[in-house]
């Protein structure tokens, strides 16, 4: 399955500058796993030392938040928007 993922101004070193990239896969995990084949090093920001998605990242498959649904089992159907969306904290 293709999917659109939009990519955060902080990550964009690991994609060339890109804004948006595609990427294969029919679950959120097959998917990130994709992105790091394709730039490397980008897993390591959205995923923890478990391989787990971290804690301030959230991702959204169309508007969708994993983190309700079933996380990295995300099903990532052909031609979904997944959005990688560091959270900001700030007083």
């Amino acid at each position: 399955m293709s999917v659109n993922v939009r990519i955060p101004t902080i990550l964009r070193t690991y994609t060339g500058g890109q804004a948006e990239v595609s990427a294969e896969g029919g679950t959120l995990g097959d998917v990130i796993a994709d992105l790091e084949k394709n730039h490397t090093g980008i897993a390591a920001r959205v995923l923890d030392d478990q391989g787990k998605l971290r804690r301030f990242v959230n991702v959204y498959v169309n508007d969708d938040d994993v983190r309700f649904e079933q996380g990295l089992e995300t099903a990532t159907p052909d031609g979904a928007g997944v959005s990688i969306i560091p959270a900001v904290a700030g007083g």
